[in-house]
């Protein structure tokens, strides 16, 4: 159900001389930043309440200037700090009170926020703890437990997950409501590790060592797996029978 906006950029009201743009529009500049970005996923992110376009009298999506900057802080958190969409819009409605609003976590390393503040010291994007996995997946430790146990969910050798997990937890938490257990979602886990083989014996990621040819190549494996998991999406939309609007 989508979420009532609280910290949009004043309803989409642009300032005297800045107009408001379309949608299409918004998608072209953040493009130079963010390649991978969509409409679908604008869309979502106004569903969810973290930013609020205009609209004109015909229903179309108006943006003002501050609706794309605000959509560029939060793709830079996704990307730069794989934050919660629940944490960016604590972050960002604490930063429109004037006020600062931290992700939570133990301390680590010493940085600056994500507008250039002094905050405390947090975990590295890359990875997060337990608390931090349960926190976010909004489940309990036996449900943890349980995901782990048919390996939908595998912490690192230091008990650590990867940013990743958090989505996954998500997922699979969503797809509990419906009655699928996690018994059932081992299918999912060994075709996602056939299509990963799959990745790799065309991109063999592991073995590159020049830092620049690696970087073609994880660019390369990120592109592959979207095109895969696009796929495996109108696959299995196909075989439902199911049409995509």
């Amino acid at each position: 159900m989508p979420r009532t906006p609280t910290g949009g950029a004043g309803h989409g009201t642009a300032p005297t001389g800045d107009p408001l743009v379309s949608i299409g529009v918004v998608l072209s500049r953040l493009r130079e930043e963010f390649p991978e970005v969509s409409i679908s996923k604008i869309r979502f992110l106004e569903a969810e309440g973290l930013v609020e376009p205009r609209r004109t009298p015909s229903g179309y999506r108006k943006f003002s200037p501050e609706d794309v900057e605000r959509l560029a802080r939060i793709l830079r958190m996704q990307r730069d700090h794989y934050l919660p969409l629940k944490v960016i819009r604590e972050q960002l409605d604490a930063r429109g009170r004037g006020e600062y609003g931290g992700a939570p976590g133990p301390q680590r390393q010493p940085s600056a926020d994500l507008f250039g503040e002094p905050e405390p010291e947090r975990p590295t994007a890359a990875r997060i703890g337990r608390e931090e996995l349960l926190a976010a997946a909004e489940v309990g430790e036996s449900r943890l437990e349980e995901w782990e146990a048919y390996g939908l969910i595998t912490p690192m050798p230091d008990g650590a997950y990867d940013a990743e997990s958090v989505t996954v937890a998500r997922l699979v938490s969503d797809l509990g409501r419906f009655g699928l257990e996690p018994r059932h979602l081992r299918a999912m886990k060994a075709a996602a590790e056939r299509e990963a083989g799959l990745v790799e014996q065309v991109v063999p990621l592991r073995r590159h060592r020049n830092p620049q040819t690696r970087a073609h190549a994880e660019a390369t494996t990120k592109e592959l797996a979207a095109l895969s998991v696009r796929l495996h999406a109108a696959l299995v939309r196909t075989a439902l029978g199911v049409r995509q609007h």
